[in-house]
């Protein structure tokens, strides 16, 4: 072969690998590629033309993610090795470059006609190849009546965080109703044991069964065409959904009914629990086959299981742990056996007996609450471990909000100090990434922008110096210095909650609360004492008005406004309730009657304010719930199921003796006005007419707050709760403010 000859043949060569390497995508190319597409539904398909996707790998450093931000012929070019980089450098130029935030409140946005080049190329990589996010109660606190339009818009909001492995349990309550239905269950029977739309979570977490149903056949159709639709849009975005696995949950009956050798597990917060399945009977690993065979039949192979056995609690008692976690492994295996095992850090979990004779890369542990109670070797944590996690992989994750309540709350500083202290910590070498784990979302977008940075920032960074640049490119590169002075008090106060604050999540809003003097807290687990001035919150209100008509019409200021302007308002609330408690205490009826009075006009001022914004109206709640149902009987079921949950959440047992009541209350306009006012209007009565000497106390009876509860959840809402506008959100802002905050 001549010299010529080899030189074309090699020409050839490198030509056809740098064709298998290197893959532009632009929007007037290509509209079938999975980062045009996106693309075009978040910039209300005005990137084409002006935004290049180039797909190539990096080969000098494969283990690792990263994308490129550049400029070509005039045009933005973003570079990376998979379409999933691809989508994060988008929102990263977007944020940093264009000065445009997309996020809950505000899922896409035109660009301007003449996108902004980057003044050098950008660069971010990451060696953290897992990013995780959802949590159990995710699916009920926030997503529960999510239609494939909310659906998409997450997940494009999924891609664009960089997010690779979300938990996903959407329609798995079908593969349980063809499961039972092969061992000879009725429709009647399975729906005994699967819980309504609201409630999925806990059954599918083994702390209930049945509970909000039955569910109607249209229900379980439904959601199985919403799975597939979802979990085929995340693989063809490259996220690798996370599947419920099997631990051993069956319903409570099934030892009558077919013979099987089970564990009573307990109770739950007054719910008897579902039956556990013991490993060493001789039916686990064949109904663990068949639940891995329907689970496939319907939504394929998972490389991620989701199993947590005995969560919160749960019986232990006679079950050979080591035994059961080689037995759920093994049943793992056999379904994928390139499959690894997640599991939640919580409380107990993961026991050490369960998890030590399993083999390093089978289990992914997600440390659930890193940015207040880390399990990963932090040494001031209560959850405190020594050696972590030991030889398994685990994630930082940030948790942040319970039951989905509503306020300002986060860790910046510790979440990103905890963040590299895990990194440079002996216990860091089976780091592999981050995760967010909420209860519920669509609330405090700063804190999930921040924890998504993290993997792609090498170096340790001040949080204050990260704000800023998050302040431009959520209200555009032009910022006022009032509203950066604004953001100060909040990020020093709010955002910055002490590792030891006795709540779980945000400071609770004494307004939603079931009433009495001197409360501490709204839910069981709660707590309401400010660990702040409310003269911050206030400031911060009062900056943003100041300087609000310059940002009339900007989608994410807005929001924001009514957001800090509700917690100032709820923090007076908190404050006022213990002069009241007070007054009462000194028998001060002029005094108890004039504040009393102060308090229930704030109920009605934040109801107003929050009308004015859709993410704040419980009617879009219930509307969303009622909108899946297929006849009327239908839609009041998922109506109640909404309403429940964000009220009573369970029987009298449960709410009452459980403390379920008021766990995930919302500070939503509709219910402040129908429900929480009522509830003070009609304390707040009853304690002066004591005061006043009007009250024959052997023959008044007690307040039946829960019956009040069950009354709102029972009642249809839709037709008498809708909210209208009658201001703009700025105009009333800065009334409501004047009125309940400087008002003397």
């Amino acid at each position: 072969m001549t010299l010529k000859k080899i030189m074309t043949m090699n020409m050839r060569l490198l030509l056809l690998l740098l064709f298998g390497s290197v893959v532009m995508y632009t929007s007037c190319q290509s509209t079938s590629a999975p980062i045009d597409s996106l693309a075009a539904r978040v910039t209300e398909n005005t990137s084409k033309d002006q935004i290049l996707f180039r797909l190539v790998t990096d080969e000098a450093d494969p283990a690792k993610d990263y994308f490129e931000i550049d400029s070509k012929d005039g045009k933005v070019l973003i570079t990376g090795n998979s379409d999933l980089s691809l989508a994060t450098g988008l929102n990263w130029y977007l944020k940093y470059v264009a000065g445009i935030h997309l996020s809950w409140n505000n899922p896409s946005q035109k660009l301007p006609e003449v996108l902004p080049l980057p003044q050098k190329k950008i660069r971010q990589a990451t060696a953290m190849k897992n990013r995780y996010y959802l949590n159990y109660c995710t699916y009920s606190y926030s997503m529960a009546f999510w239609d494939w339009e909310r659906w998409e818009k997450e997940i494009d909001w999924m891609a664009m965080h960089g997010i690779n492995m979300p938990l996903s349990i959407t329609g798995m309550e079908v593969v349980w109703y063809n499961l039972l239905k092969r061992i000879g269950y009725t429709t009647e029977e399975i729906n005994e044991f699967i819980s309504g739309p609201a409630f999925m979570a806990w059954w599918q977490m083994n702390n209930l069964e049945g509970w909000g149903g039955p569910n109607p056949d249209s229900w379980y159709r439904q959601q199985e065409a919403l799975q597939k639709k979802i979990i085929a849009r995340m693989r063809e975005l490259g996220i690798e959904p996370v599947f419920p696995g099997y631990a051993g949950m069956v319903p409570r009956n099934i030892g009558e009914k077919l013979g099987y050798q089970i564990a009573d597990p307990g109770k739950w917060c007054g719910f008897p629990r579902p039956a556990f399945l013991s490993t060493e009977d001789e039916h686990f690993d064949s109904f663990a086959a068949m639940y891995y065979e329907e689970l496939e039949k319907l939504y394929g192979k998972a490389k991620y299981y989701s199993m947590d056995p005995f969560h919160e609690g749960g019986n232990t008692e006679g079950v050979d742990l080591a035994k059961a976690g080689t037995s759920i492994m093994s049943a793992m295996k056999k379904a994928n056996p390139e499959a690894v095992w997640v599991m939640q850090a919580w409380q107990a979990n993961p026991r050490e007996a369960m998890v030590s004779t399993l083999d390093s890369g089978d289990l992914l542990v997600l440390d659930l609450y890193s940015e207040k109670l880390p399990q990963w070797g932090d040494p001031e944590s209560m959850w405190y471990r020594e050696k972590g996690f030991g030889k398994h992989d685990w994630l930082y994750c940030m948790l942040l909000n319970f039951g989905g309540n509503v306020g300002l709350h986060g860790r910046m500083e510790q979440l990103v100090n905890g963040y590299y202290n895990a990194c440079a910590h002996v216990n860091g070498k089976t780091l592999r990434g981050v995760g967010a784990t909420p209860e519920g979302i669509e609330n405090n977008p700063v804190m999930f922008e921040l924890l998504y940075e993290l993997p792609w920032r090498e170096e340790r960074f001040a949080p204050d110096a990260w704000l800023q640049a998050y302040l431009k490119a959520r209200y555009g590169n032009d910022l006022s210095p009032e509203v950066a002075e604004a953001w100060r008090a909040l990020e020093h106060t709010v955002y910055n909650a002490p590792k030891n604050y006795q709540g779980e999540g945000t400071v609770e809003s004494l307004l939603c609360a079931r009433p009495g003097f001197h409360q501490d807290r709204t839910s069981t687990w709660g707590y309401a004492k400010l660990f702040y001035s409310p003269d911050s919150t206030a400031k911060a209100a009062r900056l943003l008005l100041s300087v609000a008509d310059q940002y009339k019409g900007n989608n994410n200021f807005e929001y924001d406004l009514v957001d800090v302007v509700r917690q100032s308002l709820a923090d007076k609330g908190n404050v006022l309730l213990e002069e009241i408690s007070q007054s009462y205490d000194r028998k001060d009826k002029d005094s108890f009657g004039k504040q009393s009075q102060q308090f229930l006009e704030l109920i009605l001022a934040q109801d107003s304010l929050l009308s004015t914004r859709k993410e704040f109206s419980v009617s879009s709640w219930l509307n969303a719930a009622r909108s899946l149902g297929t006849t009327e009987e239908e839609k009041k079921l998922y109506e109640w199921n909404a309403s429940a949950l964000i009220t009573v959440w369970g029987d009298s047992i449960a709410a009452n003796r459980g403390g379920l009541h008021d766990y995930s209350h919302r500070e939503w306009s509709g219910i402040l006005k129908d429900l929480y006012y009522q509830r003070w209007k009609t304390f707040f009565e009853q304690k002066q007419r004591e005061l006043d000497g009007k009250l024959d106390q052997s023959a008044e009876e007690p307040i039946n707050f829960y019956g009040m509860e069950k009354a709102w959840a029972e009642k249809n809402k839709t037709a008498d709760s809708s909210d209208h506008k009658s201001q703009t959100v700025i105009e009333t802002a800065k009334s409501v403010y004047r009125t309940a905050i400087e008002a003397k």
